[in-house]
């Protein structure tokens, strides 16, 4: 039986402030990025937030929770008269590109999907706009996760008003933090969808603490009243999770379409060679050109453009206001691994303060990994959390004292009686005690090994009760 109950897990616990845990599904009907995807429909997503005594968290600026659920039932319900949360819409999450530029006139992050795409002799003519979900659009467009959290941080009695890196604490995410096919996904080991998934923070503005909830709801990135905003100084976090991950065949479809590009005029019968273009391997980290800009019929733009892909560089800007494609700085899972004194900050949030952050979730169509068939991976689930501690009792070879019971107040009793040893447990906070599991309260589906059957289990969101059943 699979047991997990050492003193430095306890104690990692024990060092997360603020916690973030989203699980969605995603099913994908039809084919990925630019090529043809049209559907990734969102059967469920749910995001559980944990904070202790210096954090709490809101989604409607007036009821704040140590522990927050966000799901498709009531990101809009519970959150703040005159929200522009969105879900994905009626056609699901339709693979996007952004580098975390922000429109600072409407608060949201700029995103672009797809204008065109058609075949060339060594990739694909890529041509793009903008999404609309500007100040004169109404709101948030279809095809992707958009809501508002509110952040409170009473960690200090001084407020600073002024928008400054210094005068605010460090964030990390924590090691936990990932993204993988679900255990009842289709083809889980094959497609590599997983690897293409990103997730954006926008802080937007903030208040002191204890501003009124009208002038928290009423941040904006433009100063107005007690509020500060912080857009213009910082564009959205983006995590980048599997950043190493590629599947076998998304480097086989890369290695077939990807041809080495010399020429200017894509339709040019002397546009490419007949040379590979540059070697993908499992377990190394390239980089995402996204898309930074509108390409229209008068552009020459492949998707495949890129030093370490076909090696045509006229297409790639070294700053987004530059140019359509750039080489987007985005927070990776190799970074968020890395330990002790090395292990890097994610965001800052100020003293005192309520930031209002705008988190997006999307698919982002010009990653290497994203390719025709990675729609049949169906499933995926999404874990991520936040810190304020840098170092775990691993770092520092911690061996005190274990934590008191009731650090473990966030996890729940699952009853389940085995007919066989229970092995090969989908996530490591899950654990099996011979007639129950315990489980953490964010995660929503586990799969499992019962003997030599495979079981999934599921927890309805509306009432917290719990299916266990075969995977056929």
């Amino acid at each position: 039986m699979k047991k997990r109950n050492t003193k430095h897990e306890k104690r990692l616990r024990k060092l997360i402030v603020a916690t973030v845990l989203c699980t969605f599904i995603l099913g994908v009907s039809t084919y990925a990025w630019f090529i043809g995807m049209k559907t990734v429909n969102v059967s469920s997503f749910d995001v559980s937030i944990a904070t202790t005594e210096s954090l709490s968290l809101s989604i409607n600026g007036t009821d704040w929770y140590d522990t927050l659920e966000i799901n498709e039932g009531n990101h809009k319900t519970a959150a703040y008269v005159g929200n522009t949360n969105s879900w994905g819409g009626a056609a699901g999450l339709v693979p996007m590109s952004s580098v975390g530029k922000i429109d600072t006139e409407a608060s949201r992050m700029i995103l672009f999907e797809k204008g065109s795409f058609t075949a060339s002799d060594g990739g694909y003519r890529l041509m793009a706009s903008q999404v609309n979900n500007g100040v004169d659009d109404g709101g948030e467009a279809n095809g992707y996760v958009a809501f508002d959290l509110f952040i409170r941080n009473l960690s200090g009695n001084e407020y600073y008003p002024d928008v400054d890196f210094l005068n605010e604490e460090a964030i990390y995410l924590t090691p936990d933090s990932k993204v993988v096919v679900s255990g009842a996904g289709a083809d889980k080991e094959k497609t590599g969808i997983e690897n293409s998934v990103r997730v954006a923070f926008m802080q937007i503005g903030r208040v002191k603490a204890d501003a009124t909830s009208t002038d928290i709801t009423g941040i904006t990135c433009t100063d107005a009243g007690a509020a500060v905003g912080i857009c213009d100084d910082r564009d959205a976090t983006i995590w980048e999770p599997n950043d190493k991950a590629h599947v076998d065949n998304a480097i086989a479809w890369y290695n077939t379409a990807c041809k080495q590009r010399e020429g200017d005029d894509l339709t040019a019968d002397d546009a490419y060679t007949d040379e590979p273009c540059g070697t993908i391997v499992n377990g190394t980290a390239y980089p995402t050109y996204a898309v930074s800009g509108v390409i229209d019929e008068t552009n020459s733009v492949d998707n495949y453009d890129g030093t370490e892909y076909n090696g045509y560089t006229d297409s790639i800007a070294a700053d987004a206001a530059d140019g359509k494609l750039v080489g987007v700085d985005t927070f990776t899972d190799t970074e968020k691994n890395l330990q002790g004194t090395a292990r890097p900050e994610f965001i800052r949030l100020a003293p005192n303060s309520i930031t209002k952050v705008r988190v997006y979730i999307w698919i982002e169509g010009q990653d290497v990994d994203n390719y025709d068939f990675a729609q049949l991976g169906k499933q995926i689930s999404v874990n991520f959390g936040f810190t304020k501690e840098r170092f775990y009792g691993e770092d520092v070879d911690y061996e005190g004292p274990e934590l008191p019971d009731d650090v473990q107040k966030d996890m729940a009793e699952v009853a389940y009686d085995a007919t066989g040893e229970v092995t090969t447990i989908s996530d490591d906070y899950v654990t099996y005690d011979t007639d129950h599991f315990n489980v953490p309260k964010w995660i929503t589906s586990f799969s499992f090994k019962d003997g030599t059957t495979t079981k999934l289990a599921t927890k309805d969101d509306l009432d917290s009760t719990w299916d266990i059943t075969d995977v056929v």
